[in-house]
């Protein structure tokens, strides 16, 4: 066999294994900031998601530095995760996804939001699993509250089965995602684990076993308030 010719598909094999490498680097740093960023959030709860909504809520998604705006025609794009509770109140293993839409309005420049959704029933995890869906359109949803407890907000939409919340420049409020579309991203979970594992697999069977890397947003998702002294 000519050298090249032997040569050829190892290095192509290489190539590959590396590029798998660098895409699995990229979801790891990606977990790693959406435990730094709810982290950050909870540790001021008078400005932060409402305990008693955090309990109810069915998934959390977590998206790092989504980036908005531009010149012309405004838009949305970013990557994150889902996580949601198994029956014994423990948390899944994540599965990644995409969120993207546009905005109405003109606007000039661009920054970059951390935004969490709490998924207060299963309807939008099903729908993400089965394709993909339209915040508001498919799925209604609201701008969450902020503060340590709901009681006293009788403006909130409780029905609502998404609340959406936005940090950028370290302030947390609610955001109206409307019109953005939210789909699972397969690429990206294949990349973390090795294998294509289906989102349905990961969030409504909890079939997959919490990876290392997941476990610190598993325990920060489990997040109560000190108690009082």
């Amino acid at each position: 066999m000519h050298m090249r010719s032997f040569l050829a598909p190892v290095l192509l094999l290489v190539v590959s294994t590396a590029a798998l490498a660098a895409d699995r680097s990229d979801t790891v740093k990606r977990l790693q900031r959406a435990t730094e960023v709810f982290s950050e959030i909870m540790r001021t709860p008078d400005k932060g998601i409402p305990e008693d909504l955090l309990d109810k809520c069915e998934c959390v998604g977590i998206v790092p530095g989504l980036k908005k705006g531009g010149l012309g025609l405004g838009g949305k794009y970013g990557k994150g995760l889902v996580m949601c509770r198994k029956p014994d109140r423990s948390w899944t293993a994540p599965s990644f996804i995409t969120i993207e839409g546009g905005s109405v309005g003109l606007q000039i420049g661009f920054t970059q939001i951390d935004v969490v959704m709490l998924m207060m029933n299963r309807k939008g995890v099903e729908k993400l699993i089965d394709d993909k869906f339209t915040i508001g359109a498919d799925a209604s949803a609201a701008a969450g509250p902020v503060g340590r407890q709901t009681a006293a907000q009788t403006n909130i939409r409780m029905d609502a089965e998404i609340l959406t919340y936005s940090r950028a420049k370290g302030l947390f409020a609610g955001i109206s995602l409307d019109g953005a579309t939210l789909r699972a991203d397969k690429d990206d979970n294949r990349a973390f684990y090795g294998k294509d594992i289906d989102a349905r697999t990961i969030l409504i069977e909890g079939a997959v076993e919490v990876p290392s890397e997941a476990r610190p947003l598993a325990s920060a998702l489990s997040w109560q308030a000190p108690k009082k002294q």
